[in-house]
């Protein structure tokens, strides 16, 4: 996936009401950024570090400008937009780079499924085999060493865990991906001790068949890319 133009540089000054971000531009202006982000960006907001933003043509845009990546003081890339992690599997998916996943030939996203009203990220498809069901989820919080989700509670997420099982019941395959958006991380692990329940249904889900995958990524101003497989570290029992 490339960024085109190639982001902006900024200095953050400070994230506010949840989808706003203000930054100073190297040339000392001060602009107020779309932040796509609902979840509580532990980490990835601080302060001082460099944003990078990309800028839409679109006149009707009362924010024309977006952030996009952080680039931390400790030398992390991070990408705050949630919404680049499915464009980017959907790209990994047509390019054949998941071997788990490679024999599909349709693919279809937002698909409505399920008995919560659903919509699944990715539906594949093809002849001779069964459905699979793809929640894609973005990990951005870097704890100790590990990479966790969700980084707040997330009934939403909880939700989907719920779907997906019911996808396995009903005789159709279906996956759980973990979009690593931090460079920092090297494994990913449930954050129970941020939202217990959404622990304890993904050790359910991933012992009632729901398959676990987790993929890295390349952060730059110029793109992201697709990174290598990393491991996926349930907990064992919930305390």
């Amino acid at each position: 996936m490339e960024f085109s133009p190639r982001l902006q540089a900024a200095t953050l000054i400070k994230r506010y009401k949840r989808f706003l971000a203000d930054v100073i531009t190297p040339a000392g202006d001060t602009l107020t950024l779309h932040c796509p982000n609902t979840g509580a960006m532990t980490g990835c907001a601080t302060p001082g570090d460099t944003v990078w933003y990309s800028t839409s043509d679109n006149p009707k845009r009362k924010y024309p400008h977006t952030w996009e990546l952080t680039e931390t003081a400790q030398g992390d890339w991070i990408c705050v937009n949630t919404l680049r992690a499915n464009v980017l599997v959907q790209e990994m998916l047509r390019a054949r780079l998941i071997p788990t996943l490679a024999d599909y030939t349709e693919l279809r996203t937002e698909v409505r499924y399920g008995e919560e009203n659903s919509r699944i990220d990715v539906l594949l498809q093809a002849p001779g085999r069964i459905d699979c069901y793809i929640e894609v989820k973005s990990v951005t919080l870097l704890q100790h060493g590990c990479g966790y989700f969700p980084d707040a509670v997330t009934l939403r997420g909880q939700k989907h865990l719920r779907e997906l099982q019911q996808v396995v019941i009903q005789g159709k395959r279906a996956v759980l991906l973990f979009a690593v958006l931090h460079s920092g991380i090297r494994s990913v692990a449930p954050a129970q001790h941020i939202d217990r329940h959404y622990a304890e249904l993904l050790l359910q889900s991933q012992q009632r068949g729901v398959e676990i995958l987790c993929y890295g990524t390349h952060l730059s101003p110029d793109g992201i890319n697709p990174g290598e497989l990393l491991p996926f570290n349930n907990v064992t029992r919930v305390s």
